[in-house]
């Protein structure tokens, strides 16, 4: 007779601390949350793509550092991005990453990434509001430039 083995448990976790929740009224609201969750030191060094999480309210539950590349590109897994977005129940997501050049213009793969990620997210019900493409001194918002997804 064959034994049956355990399956490992899975446990989620999401802590929230007691400090009110910046809400996000606009793309320069977006930048300025995100801003601060660099590290000034390394923003014009190497590329890194992080989602903020909010709520339906557009309060930010929280920034997720997705990954750290290189001078010019980062790799974006998808599935890690809407795992992190589900676990935490956010309603909404930013996504963001940084041109060390501080070149704002969106490349053909920044422009593709977000189409890909927008099909993602409405698959799940989840709203992309925006990808801001940031450094030092400014941003470049797709909600901006092309209107509401």
């Amino acid at each position: 007779m064959r034994k049956l083995t355990k399956a490992p448990e899975i446990q989620v976790s999401y802590k929230t601390g007691n400090q009110p929740k910046p809400k996000i009224v606009s793309p320069q609201t977006s930048y300025e949350v995100l801003l601060e969750s660099w590290d000034m030191n390394t923003i014009e060094l190497q590329e890194e793509f992080k989602v903020l999480l909010l709520n339906m309210a557009n309060e930010v539950l929280g920034v997720y550092s997705m990954s750290k590349g290189g001078v010019s590109g980062t790799v974006v897994d998808s599935k890690l991005l809407f795992g992190v977005a589900l676990k935490c129940n956010a309603s909404n997501i930013i996504i963001c990453h940084n041109h060390p050049s501080s070149n704002l213009k969106p490349s053909i793969n920044d422009i593709d990434l977000t189409k890909k990620i927008k099909e993602g997210a409405d698959l799940l019900s989840l709203k992309l509001l925006d990808h801001l493409i940031i450094c030092k001194t400014g941003f470049y918002s797709f909600a901006l430039e092309y209107g509401s997804f």
